[in-house]
């Protein structure tokens, strides 16, 4: 399996900017579907981005779509989740995973990832 590192979280204004990023190691990157989840306080995991293995697909929550944009740069073994327009309710701890194959709905499951970073904290106040 791969192993994953998010980085770039942090605390911001309403309104400001983060990107995250999503280091891998230990297998060829660019074979695996890269998706984002969050995870408030008491909530549920949720989906959140997702970009499939060539990088010609690629889906979002209907809850930051036009807000937030996954990217990947299998040169760097790097997946990106560039926010933008961050309100409160985006306060979570934010999650990348990597799996082998997939596209679509199964990308949008938590539950169809095997591997998983350890999340970074996102805080936006208001």
């Amino acid at each position: 399996q791969v192993q994953l590192v998010e980085s770039g979280g942090g605390f911001v204004q309403a309104g400001g900017s983060l990107r995250l990023s999503c280091s891998a190691s230990g297998r060829r990157f660019s074979s695996y579907a890269v998706g984002w989840f969050r995870q408030a306080p008491g909530k549920e995991r949720e989906f959140v981005a997702a970009i499939t293995r060539s990088g010609s697909s690629t889906y979002y929550a209907n809850s930051v779509k036009g807000r937030f944009t996954v990217s990947r740069d299998d040169a760097k073994n790097t997946g990106y989740l560039q926010m933008s327009s961050l309100k409160p309710d985006d306060t979570a701890v934010y999650l990348c995973a990597a799996r082998y194959y997939g596209a679509g709905d199964v990308l949008m499951n938590p539950r169809n990832f095997a591997s998983w970073g350890q999340g970074t904290q996102v805080t936006v106040s208001s």
